[in-house]
């Protein structure tokens, strides 16, 4: 199980690369948005927004997230850090129920690519 350190710091290193990121990447992620990541095994929740494709206002709770963001993730810590670093599919990862995603149809649009 990763650590809620370790997870911080792996949503640090996604938001960094949605900022580098090509232009047709930087693009899909160019909407802002609240996001919440809920971490099921530490039962802890990021929250901050997508801002252009930078995270902003990262926050930590405890539990389950307090308010519903426009775009909700939820997997375990380690799955968190597995997608990361590439070495854990998300789609595949999403068809088996390992990462839940919700969001409303055109943000699930939008963020395809990232995906």
């Amino acid at each position: 199980m990763a650590t809620t350190q370790q997870c911080r710091t792996a949503l640090e290193r996604l938001a960094g690369n949605l900022a580098d990121a090509d232009d047709e990447v930087r693009s899909a992620a160019a909407l802002e948005r609240s996001v919440s990541c809920h971490l099921t095994d530490l039962d802890t929740t990021f929250t901050g927004r997508l801002v252009h494709g930078r995270i902003e206002d990262m926050t930590t709770v405890h539990g389950p997230p307090s308010e519903r963001a426009q775009i909700r993730l939820a997997m375990t810590s380690d799955d968190l850090v597995s997608l990361v670093d590439g070495r854990l599919n998300f789609a595949r990862a999403w068809a088996r129920g390992r990462v839940r995603l919700e969001a409303g149809l055109r943000d699930l649009l939008r963020l395809r690519s990232l995906l």
